[in-house]
């Protein structure tokens, strides 16, 4: 989508905008998340916001995240809001953790995750040689979880898939540089 808003020099959140309006929860989650991130609000220079928006088992979930290039060239996420619509949140709290886990297990998959094949053997064999996201690189993050009366949905992984997406749209806002395979140890250019 942000190509597409590029080519027709839209902002990637309005050509998003426009494309919803027959989509009320997505635009509504994409909406929440751009207000509270403060979409239309300068960042500093050295950072740049990338959003997606996504449904999966019938929950609707946006995230903007902010970006810097990190010491080791690839993505610091440094902040990430997130809006989900999973209808009826029975326990708010389990919500804003099952989506804090989400973007934690997504940020692993997308800036590390990858396994390599030596002779026809996986080399990695636990984590001193398989990269996850470690607690001292999880980013800020708020979870703005929508009023609803829709019957409850799932939120066990709707959080994962838009993380990648918004990465990697806020690095080639930085960077300049589009990222078409994961994860970003091995696309990235180091800088």
């Amino acid at each position: 989508m942000d190509q597409l808003a590029d080519a027709a020099g839209v902002d990637p959140l309005t050509i998003r905008q426009r494309l919803l309006t027959k989509h009320p929860r997505h635009l509504a989650v994409l909406n929440l998340a751009a207000e509270k991130a403060g979409w239309e609000k300068p960042l500093a220079k050295g950072k740049a916001r990338g959003l997606a928006v996504h449904e999966s088992f019938k929950s609707y979930v946006a995230h903007v995240v902010e970006v810097s290039v990190g010491e080791d060239g690839l993505p610091k996420v440094e902040r990430v809001v997130c809006a989900v619509d999973c209808g009826i949140a029975i326990n708010p709290d389990v919500v804003k953790a099952q989506m804090e886990g989400g973007m934690g297990f997504g940020l692993s998959a997308v800036l590390f995750g990858a396994i390599d094949l030596e002779d026809g053997r996986i080399a990695q064999s636990n984590f001193h040689d398989y990269r996850v996201l470690r607690i001292n690189e999880m980013p800020d993050i708020e979870v703005h979880v929508v009023t609803s009366k829709k019957s409850p949905t799932g939120v066990g992984e709707p959080g994962v898939p838009p993380i990648g997406p918004a990465v990697a749209n806020a690095w080639a806002r930085l960077t300049g540089q589009r990222i078409y395979e994961l994860p970003f140890t091995r696309s990235a250019a180091k800088t």
